[in-house]
């Protein structure tokens, strides 16, 4: 009895400690989330203080978000030889510096230098983040811990209007410039705190065979030069076909952000606000979706089933309201229920990725294969945009919805590939 005692207490306190670092990580996430907007939120601002025009404005998160793509793709390599914890305070830092460069601005120069610091900062959270998430929360809660991330970096998103809003209308832009500042500033102080679950090298684990593309007799790719790192992962389908699926994934999440709103408006007559309002639903819907997912996680080893099951329902949704053959009402309930069937997928899609990563890789793999939702954000708005002027009002949802589908049959692809590069390394070793 006592023995089952101690069992207990010692699960009991996993939990706990597998909790605070979802949590602690979920804090992290969502100031990146958060931090992503504080510039467009300013845009009025700056516009009324400096006289600049939209072009020059844009260009501000242009920059953000390129150098963001940039640092993404290698920063990972960093995460895996020195570890998660430092790199993450490097970039909350480089955030705080932002916001303070954007408070104390006198011109565009300062401004540009805000958003490219802000943009390296941005570049490391998603290797950081699942990196600590891969190798120090227990595996049976993984899947709450990948639709917790995807949660709070939603909220962080929905936070940064109303914080902004809120300062600006109190005191004036510089002082929201240096909230924003002082919020991720918190947020660094919190990981200080929390330094027990975060610090310490970020040693490689190796999950059971089957589950990954990896062995305990492949090779530790921390341990190795970056070029033989890249030379390894490079030859392999899986990482490649990983990467496609994420630009798939943004292109589709793109198109639906970026041009629902005029088309439920010249579709189904629907108003500007109320077209508003549904693509807020559709956010929200996609966050109760992640939440959902993650018990989803944990039913079936394979995962990539209900990323194909959730994306093509996704799709089809997305087909229905192109036709234009529903009630405006329940147009709007379709774009809802389209982001809750994205939303689902997300926590399994993680998962995913988690069984292509190799030995030593893991903050390596999600910098690369996270860089194709920068390549998909990028090239999305501009082709749909075409096609809008082009005459196919209707052009982002078709667009969208091929999108959902090719990432469905993307991750059965994946999946099959991680499972060939398992039977190779047993037969290797028998």
């Amino acid at each position: 009895m006592t023995t089952i005692a101690v069992e207990q207490a010692q699960a009991a306190a996993i939990k706990r400690q597998d909790w605070k670092i979802i949590s602690l990580i979920g804090a992290v996430h969502a100031s990146s989330h958060f931090f992503q907007l504080v510039l467009p939120t300013l845009y009025l601002s700056l516009a009324h203080e400096y006289g600049y025009d939209f072009v020059k404005l844009g260009l501000l998160a242009s920059v953000f978000f390129l150098v963001s793509c940039l640092g993404q793709a290698s920063s990972g390599f960093v995460v895996d030889r020195i570890g998660p914890a430092p790199v993450l305070r490097f970039g909350l830092s480089c955030f705080v510096v932002a916001g303070i460069l954007i408070g104390l601005s006198t011109g565009y120069a300062m401004l540009m230098l805000a958003a490219v610091i802000g943009g390296i900062g941005n570049s490391i959270f998603h290797p950081v983040d699942y990196s600590i998430i891969n190798h120090r929360v227990s595996g049976e809660r993984l899947g709450h811990a990948y639709s917790a991330h995807g949660l709070t970096g939603n909220l962080g998103w929905a936070l940064t209007p109303v914080f902004m809003a809120a300062l600006i209308y109190a005191a004036n832009w510089r002082v929201a410039a240096f909230g924003a500042a002082a919020l991720v500033g918190f947020v660094l102080f919190l990981t200080w705190l929390g330094r027990d679950l975060l610090g310490g090298r970020n040693e490689a684990f190796t999950p059971p065979a089957e589950d990954n593309a990896q062995s305990s007799a492949a090779p530790d790719l921390a341990r190795q030069s970056v070029g033989q790192t890249l030379a390894t992962l490079l030859v392999q389908p899986a990482l490649w076909g990983a990467f496609l699926f994420f630009a798939c994934t943004s292109i589709a999440l793109s198109a639906v952000q970026n041009y629902t709103i005029p088309m439920l408006g010249d579709v189904y007559g629907i108003a500007k606000v109320m077209a508003g309002t549904t693509l807020s639903a559709y956010m929200v819907a996609a966050a109760v979706g992640m939440v959902a997912g993650g018990f989803l996680v944990g039913t079936t080893p394979n995962t990539e089933r209900t990323v194909f099951v959730s994306l093509l329902l996704a799709g089809a949704l997305l087909v229905v309201l192109a036709l234009g053959m529903v009630p405006p009402v329940f147009a709007m309930a379709l774009v809802a229920l389209a982001g809750f069937c994205s939303g689902v997928s997300a926590p399994s899609r993680d998962m995913l990725i988690r069984r292509v990563t190799p030995k030593g890789a893991t903050g390596t793999v999600y910098g690369l294969v996270y860089s194709g939702m920068d390549v998909g954000s990028s090239l999305a708005p501009v082709s749909f945009g075409l096609l809008l002027d082009a005459g196919f009002g209707r052009g982002p949802w078709y667009g969208a919805a091929i999108a959902f589908v090719a990432a469905a049959f993307l991750a059965v692809g994946v999946a099959k590939a991680a499972g060939k590069s398992v039977s190779m390394m047993q037969r290797a070793r028998a």
